[in-house]
């Protein structure tokens, strides 16, 4: 019993802390409280194939144990690092003698072979399947796969999660409950600010934290905020392909919406992150084109300035001009009306009639050209008041561009008002 107690020990403290029943489960109260589906499902074994997908140390492999250790089947874990086709097969040989639960951790490592070899077995069900991934199962499976089975959202656990499931850690006997630790609120607080609504890693800062401490000398182990800190250097972010398209997007929306602090916000996630740093600068220059447009010309000009520098100067320099440009275009003044014009413009050349460029505007700068009546009949613009004169350079009537009241484009909608009023 000495040697079993010791071996259990000597695992992490996250393992060790890994709930036994839903009664121990902590966080996903939307899923798994009292009367919700998903426990009703696991209560009465009733458990069809599931897809649980979430960030890390949200409770996805934790969840799938206690399914395991109360539903009246065969349970086989599988990770979809270590095991491929061969060995779904090989799980699947039990499932021919009873009821099986196969399990796979990060399915969305899986590629689209090993994912359709499940197929007829999640269809006929011979099995059923739990796929636990970090990823959105509509960006990262099959649709077949992801059709057949019920998906489940895990949300990152809030702080008072994390500060039940460290307080249950520094007395619980399968944590730190038999030593003398002393810690105060601020220093927990430090914890789970730190874990980013991550239980796995709220327990590794707490275990090095509590590691470090107890090599000093004294009686009583007393975790402070330095051990916490000399425990993690840096915080380290969760960002996937979900997580990537939902921030570019925030940080796009936040600029377009005009709130500078927001979207300088967003944009230092993505930095953290580890976001490719061009393809922010990339982002910026269409929002600057596409939402800030002529009512702000500059934005264009800004934005494109601070790609160029941040080739030449590279990271992390380059986020100075970065954050430049983003509060650039967020402060600016908004139109959009250039990027409807050209998208008027597409849908009117894709859908009707393609029209013939006017003789008058014709390339005349080649022999013949005017035997061919080619450029006959223009007129010089720069000849005329005002460097403007009537003339025709589209047959059709149709407009296509229409200038916003906003910033500069409210002087460019007075100009267009003048010469139509010349043209009048």
């Amino acid at each position: 019993m000495d040697l079993f107690s010791n071996e259990i020990k000597t695992r992490p403290l996250a393992w060790r802390m890994m709930p036994g029943s839903l009664d121990e489960f902590v966080g996903q109260e939307d899923l798994l409280a009292e009367g919700r589906p998903l426990r009703r499902l696991i209560e009465e074994d009733r458990i069809v194939s599931l897809i649980l997908f979430g960030p890390p140390g949200t409770g996805k492999t934790a969840l799938s144990r206690i399914i395991a250790a109360s539903t009246n089947s065969q349970f086989v874990s599988l990770n979809a690092v270590t095991s491929g086709v061969k060995e779904v097969r090989e799980a699947l040989r039990y499932g021919r003698t009873g009821r099986i639960i196969l399990f796979i951790d990060e399915i969305h490592r899986f590629n689209r072979l090993q994912q359709d070899a499940l197929l007829p077995h999640v269809e006929s069900g011979e099995i059923t399947l739990i796929g636990a991934s970090t990823q959105n199962p509509f960006f990262s499976l099959v649709p077949a796969l992801s059709s057949r089975s019920q998906i489940f959202e895990f949300k990152p656990l809030s702080s008072d999660d994390l500060k039940i499931l460290i307080l249950r850690a520094l007395i619980s006997p399968k944590g730190l409950g038999e030593y003398s630790i002393e810690i105060g609120e601020e220093t927990i607080s430090m914890i789970c600010h730190l874990a980013s609504g991550d239980a796995r890693k709220a327990f590794n800062i707490l275990e090095l934290a509590f590691l470090t401490a107890k090599d000093e000398k004294g009686g009583k182990i007393r975790i402070t905020d330095e051990h916490v800190r000399a425990a993690t250097r840096k915080r380290a972010l969760y960002y996937d392909e979900e997580e990537h398209y939902d921030i570019i997007s925030a940080f796009i929306k936040s600029m377009r919406g005009s709130d500078p602090d927001a979207a300088v916000y967003w944009l230092a996630r993505m930095i953290e992150s580890g976001e490719d740093p061009l393809f922010i600068a990339r982002r910026i220059v269409i929002c600057a084109s596409e939402d800030v447009g002529n009512a702000d010309p500059m934005a264009l000009q800004v934005a494109v300035s601070a790609m160029h520098a941040l080739e030449r100067i590279g990271m992390p320099e380059g986020r100075i001009p970065l954050a430049q440009a983003t509060i650039y275009v967020a402060t600016a003044p908004k139109s959009n009306a250039s990027y409807l014009a050209i998208e008027k413009a597409i849908e009117t050349v894709q859908n009707s009639p393609l029209q013939q460029v006017p003789s008058h505007l014709r390339d005349s700068h080649y022999r013949g050209a005017r035997r061919l009546n080619r450029g006959t009949g223009y007129k010089y613009p720069h000849d005329y008041e005002g460097h403007f004169v009537k003339q025709k350079y589209l047959e059709m009537e149709k407009s296509f561009y229409a200038p916003s009241g906003e910033g500069y484009e409210r002087e460019i909608r007075k100009i267009m008002e003048r010469r139509r009023k010349t043209d009048r």
